[in-house]
């Protein structure tokens, strides 16, 4: 198994979603290349703050899945690996929250 795969399948384990949202912004900090045109940014940004209440779960996996994916392709999944394993489980957003 890849480790990109590895590390998707721990983000989804205990009905895991996404990190809350004050670690997501931290991990959207980790990501090279961030881009932006107007106002479109690649990879997008997380949804938290306003969209965190409006977004159902499988959109917030869905983008923290393309924030991983982009992490890979712009190597810096290692770093974005050691950073989500060490989140204490109470700092996970779950399908049960």
């Amino acid at each position: 198994m890849s480790k990109l795969k590895a590390l998707i399948q721990y983000c989804q384990e205990y009905g895991r979603i996404c990190p809350q949202p004050q670690r997501w912004q931290e991990l959207y900090g980790l990501l090279p290349e961030i881009k932006r045109a107007g106002a479109v940014r690649q990879p997008a940004l997380p949804l938290i703050l306003a969209a965190w209440w409006d977004t159902p779960h499988l959109a917030k996996t869905v983008r923290l899945r393309e924030h991983l994916e982009w992490a890979d392709k712009n190597g810096a999944l290692d770093e974005v690996d050691k950073y989500l394993r060490a989140l204490p489980e109470d700092q996970w957003f779950h399908e049960d929250d």
